[in-house]
């Protein structure tokens, strides 16, 4: 009796070893991307809780959900590396615009990022917010990024530490070098946001007060990220008249702190620097070539979107938003502002020089209601209203809307968005908040990279153009800036990876938005899962909100 109860017993424990575990969801019949670079083939994929259980051929599973993907091609979730959905995922967590696309991370920290904060930073925070008004509840970086969770975002969410928010924390906006104990404060924050899982340090060196920090400066902190595995991004102090100078910089920063570093949103601006590009890359690929970890991101679009102090000098903008409008009154600093704005230089980069015409500069965000009015005319079309030069109108612009102004900037080549493209180091970022055509987000316009980035790539320019194949083209949107973050079980359709997955249809994928009409989603994507949860179900958004805080390789619990 005994030798027939064990007997039982084992058989039991044989059968139920042999069959697969039951899956939560299964997608069967599709095209599998897995993110590596590697060929397609027919397979499935399936799903556990937030995991992937199963990746390879065509397998049958008991599962509580299947999904058909025949002639839909099946990918890792996008990565964004440059969002600016701080504020827009506070106000709306679905994050329609980018979720649309495919994308499953939202990167954030271009020199700013919404911790370290201080109490006289958040009060300045406070008093300019535009349309979205929300309470600053938290200080540091970490309780943000807990924050957008706890709240609850379709997306999952990452952020590089600002340099331009450590400066402010311990310096201010003030012109100067800090001293010794500002400078260990701000190396302090460090320690403090890589430890609560920061991906490193992301600079924005051509905006004051950014624009004052040394390369020595920027070499210190870097350091101390360094120590944690993180990597140094930045958004170099030119992309024009000085970009060689710049890359130089970035490498100098990188070699000296010895630290991983990526260029954001590669771009050769104004037409006298297009040719600059092979220079730039011979930089980089010789600094690859000695074992430095250099990497690039770019966005898929010839105009870039920031504000009009970008054609304004540094030195005016000293002391913060407010001492600059103050500044931008006096007649005399005016005249002086004009005249700067009006000559190229090398000192400091000066983007409305960089376009070469006011009628290549849109604008797109104002703050003030009674402004809101001008939303998409050119800088061109304004002047002729006021009956003002193009530089009188921009500073009566920021004086009057008591904001830096959104502003679309026509700078960079065709030619070479598609040379850079293929670079085998370049990833991908939307450089723009994620929103909706409606509510609070219709108030002001947008660039139309915030709808349609990552869309146009695999359109226009994978299946339109060829000038990548698509299985390239999601690596460079998965696996290659999951590895380059050091995130950990992200961006490959691999067994025990996290599930966030992609199945969108290759033949019909596209982006709609134009400058004309920026807030148009993106068609294309069918489903997206988050963390194994579907956000996206044949086409349309599920309201559910399963994003994390994403940590980076220095995190300790």
């Amino acid at each position: 009796m005994i030798k027939r109860v064990l007997f039982l017993w084992s058989c039991l424990i044989f059968v139920s070893c042999s069959q697969d575990p039951k899956a939560d969801t299964v997608i069967q019949n599709g095209k599998l991307y897995d993110g590596t670079g590697a060929i397609p083939y027919l397979g499935t994929v399936a799903i556990k809780d937030d995991k992937i259980i199963y990746v390879g051929p065509q397998k049958d599973f008991d599962a509580n959900h299947t999904v058909d993907a025949s002639g839909k091609a099946v990918s890792p979730g996008f990565i964004n590396m440059l969002s600016w959905g701080v504020e827009t995922l506070i106000e709306d967590g679905k994050s329609q615009s980018d979720i649309r696309q495919g994308v499953t991370l939202e990167v954030f920290g271009e020199g700013m990022s919404w911790g370290p904060l201080n109490d006289k930073l958040k009060a300045y925070m406070k008093k300019n917010q535009g349309d979205i008004q929300y309470d600053i509840s938290w200080t540091s970086l970490g309780e943000y990024l807990q924050f957008l969770e706890d709240k609850g975002v379709s997306t999952n969410v990452a952020s590089f530490i600002g340099a331009t928010s450590l400066r402010v924390n311990a310096v201010g906006y003030e012109d100067r070098s800090p001293n010794e104990e500002e400078m260990n404060l701000m190396k302090e924050l460090v320690h403090q946001g890589m430890q609560e899982g920061a991906m490193g340090i992301g600079s924005s060196l051509i905006y004051a007060p950014a624009f004052y920090s040394s390369t020595e400066e920027l070499i210190e902190i870097c350091k101390v990220a360094a120590q944690y595995d993180g990597m140094y991004i930045s958004h170099m102090r030119s992309e024009g008249n000085k970009l060689l100078e710049s890359v130089d910089e970035l490498l100098t920063i990188a070699n000296e702190a010895g630290i991983r570093a990526e260029i954001y949103h590669l771009k050769q601006s104004g037409k006298k620097n297009w040719g600059k590009l092979d220079a730039v890359i011979q930089k980089i690929d010789s600094a690859r070539a000695k074992g430095l970890e250099i990497t690039t991101d770019m966005y898929t679009y010839t105009a870039g979107a920031t504000g009009l102090d970008a054609s304004m000098p540094p030195w005016v903008q000293e002391g913060g938003l407010n001492k600059w409008i103050e500044r931008l009154k006096n007649p005399k600093i005016r005249k002086k502002v004009v005249k700067e704005m009006q000559t190229d230089t090398n000192e400091w980069e000066n983007l409305m020089r960089a376009a070469e015409s006011p009628d290549k500069l849109i604008m797109v965000g104002f703050k003030n209601d009674s402004l809101k009015y001008l939303t998409g005319k050119t800088l061109t079309e304004i002047s002729k209203i006021k009956g003002k030069s193009p530089e009188e109108t921009a500073i009566d612009l920021v004086i009057q809307d008591g904001s830096r102004v959104g502003t679309v900037y026509f700078l960079m080549s065709e030619e070479n968005v598609k040379r850079q493209i293929k670079l085998p180091y370049m990833s991908f970022g939307s450089d723009a908040r994620s929103m909706a055509p409606e509510g609070v987000f219709l108030k002001n316009s947008t660039h139309p990279r915030a709808f349609g980035n990552f869309s146009r790539l695999l359109g226009k320019y994978v299946r339109e153009e060829k000038i990548i194949p698509l299985e390239e083209a999601i690596f460079k949107l998965t696996g290659l800036p999951a590895s380059n973050l050091k995130i950990k079980q992200r961006g490959l359709l691999k067994e025990g990876y996290f599930a966030d997955v992609v199945i969108f249809d290759p033949n019909t994928i596209r982006d709609h938005a134009t400058f004309e009409n920026p807030m148009q989603y993106a068609t294309g994507v069918r489903d997206v899962f988050v963390n194994g949860i579907q956000v996206l179900q044949n086409g349309e958004h599920t309201q559910k909100l399963p994003g994390k805080f994403i940590k980076g390789p220095g995190y300790k619990p």
